[in-house]
C-alpha cells in the first residue's frame, strides 16, 4: 500500500489551503450569483 502522509502535524499548510479553498468558493458563489442576475436580466 502507498504511504500516507496524513498526521505530519503540518497544520499550517493545512490551514493556508483551508483558507484558499473557502476564499475561491465564497468568490466562485459571488460569481455565480452575478452571472444568474446578467442572465435574467438579458430574458427579462
Amino acid at each position: 500500500m502507498a504511504a500516507n502522509d496524513t498526521g505530519t502535524g503540518d497544520i499550517k499548510s493545512n490551514v493556508a489551503t483551508y483558507d484558499l479553498m473557502i476564499a475561491l468558493l465564497k468568490w466562485g458563489a459571488v460569481a455565480a450569483a452575478i452571472l444568474v442576475a446578467i442572465v435574467i436580466w438579458l430574458i427579462a
